[in-house]
């Protein structure tokens, strides 16, 4: 089973870009958007044997998620159930018979770090989201986390450090999300292995210089982490200031 999160900043934008041929050439059983920045009505999309659920943000032209699964849900939720948090479109869940699947655009801190206190609160409400999930059945999280977690996970970790998603605040929260039980696929399959980025600045020519950030994750209950086969991230694959990021299980 494939799994693909990719942050396509502006959804519209990169269905003139090749979308439609990269979504079947990654042939995934559920395919997860983040930043689609759209409103219902806004595009036509359909894609044969795929039915798409969508999250919009009540501001247009602003954030937004959106989820393509070929399997059949046994439910469907929108955000997180607080009305502090769920305005902007930025959760939906899936649950199947054997996992949850929730695909996430975090809220950046912005400049300044305008937003860094909401942005703690909104990880300590998602972290408790997650968990009580969890107790159910596994949980799959996957999206564009805005946060750099370790000195690895970006190119010039100290010329950033109080930079938006790679503050020390944020770096904790992200450590406490996976201390209380998920696991960060991509570094389970590849602990040590550095220069491998999902974002990068349209700035100075940052993608061509490869001078990136690692900021979209798949994070899994860690006792999914028996069926985990492989990780990958597709940095060859334009469109965005994202790349997308892969997970494949094996069978539950």
């Amino acid at each position: 089973m494939k799994l693909i999160s990719w942050n396509v900043n502006g959804l519209r934008a990169v269905v003139g870009k090749d979308f439609k041929e990269t979504f079947a050439r990654l042939d995934a059983d559920f395919f997860c958007l983040q930043e689609t920045k759209l409103q219902a009505g806004q595009i036509e999309l359909d894609f044969p044997g795929y039915t798409a659920y969508w999250n919009y943000a009540e501001k247009k032209g602003y954030s937004g998620t959106a989820i393509f699964t070929k399997h059949t849900p046994v439910s469907v939720t929108y955000g997180m159930g607080i009305e502090e948090h769920d305005h902007e479109g930025r959760i939906i869940t899936l649950e199947t018979e054997k996992f949850f699947l929730v695909t996430v655009y975090t809220p950046n801190s912005q400049d300044e770090l305008k937003r860094l206190d909401y942005r703690m609160k909104w990880e300590d409400d998602f972290r408790a989201y997650l968990l009580s999930l969890d107790q159910k059945k596994p949980v799959i999280v996957c999206g564009d986390l805005n946060v750099a977690h370790q000195e690895i996970d970006l190119k010039n970790p100290k010329t950033n450090r109080r930079n938006a998603g790679f503050t020390d605040e944020e770096r904790e929260k992200m450590t406490t999300l996976l201390q209380s039980g998920f696991v960060d696929t991509f570094r389970h399959f590849y602990p040590d292995l550095t220069d491998v980025y999902s974002w990068w600045s349209y700035r100075f020519k940052a993608r061509e210089k490869n001078t990136g950030w690692r900021i979209d994750y798949f994070l899994a209950s860690e006792r999914i982490v028996p069926n985990l086969s492989g990780a990958k991230i597709h940095s060859d694959i334009f469109g965005s200031d994202h790349c997308p990021v892969e997970l494949t299980l094996g069978m539950f």
